[in-house]
């Protein structure tokens, strides 16, 4: 990640905050301190440092009796903090190609990279012999890739894929076709017996990606 606009370096507590939100949404400060392992009030005053810095809000939890408890989240200087993949260069090329080029020739640029991704990720899935360590496999390259992402199984038996960052974010905003080939490339890779559902999307409002993985 990178420094504060103001020169200053949160500490490791808060640098630990800042990714639980950015993982795990927003929370109090009693269940961020829980997560960390010290009490609410240290994580409560490491947040309103952060908060000074411009990194974090918080808003009251919705819904709920009695007074409501307040929840901590990402602003969103916060979230720029993480990993953007050169969004801001990567969306004027991409409008540079559409207005100089056209669409079609967009469209081919959306198309290659499809082909050359599929072709490294299916290199490195190569030898996964089942579904969960296909998905574990892809995991371990979308983090690489600056995704943030874990996966997990549900009680239903399907695979639930998280991505808690996308350092395209900005690039898909400019060009949805990314998001599309993305959930292309999943569903090539990880096999013909396996249906893939996007449950959560950043491009549409939600904090992050969401993957439901089931063989059909």
């Amino acid at each position: 990640m990178s420094s504060n606009t103001d020169g200053s370096s949160p500490s490791d507590t808060a640098e630990r905050l800042l990714h639980l939100l950015k993982t795990r949404g927003p929370h109090s400060a009693a269940a961020l301190g829980q997560m960390l392992g010290t009490s609410g009030e240290n994580a409560r005053q490491q947040l309103t440092k952060l908060s000074r810095q411009g990194l974090v809000d918080q808003r009251p939890r919705p819904g709920g009796v009695g007074r409501p408890t307040v929840e901590w989240r990402l602003s969103e200087a916060g979230h720029a903090r993480f990993p953007n993949g050169h969004a801001e260069l990567a969306s004027r090329l991409i409008l540079s190609v559409r207005d100089t080029l056209g669409d079609e020739a967009l469209a081919r640029l959306v198309e290659a990279r499809q082909g050359e991704t599929l072709a490294l990720y299916r290199e490195a899935l190569d030898d996964a012999s089942h579904l969960e360590a296909r998905v574990e496999r892809l995991v371990e390259i979308r983090c690489r890739e600056g995704y943030m992402a874990e996966w997990q199984r549900e009680g239903d038996g399907s695979l639930l894929l998280i991505e808690n960052h996308c350092p395209i974010c900005q690039a898909a905003q400019t060009c949805p076709a990314f998001c599309q080939s993305e959930l292309e490339i999943f569903c090539a890779v990880l096999g013909e017996t396996v249906d893939i559902e996007r449950t959560d999307h950043v491009l549409a409002g939600a904090r992050r990606c969401v993957y439901r993985i089931r063989e059909n």
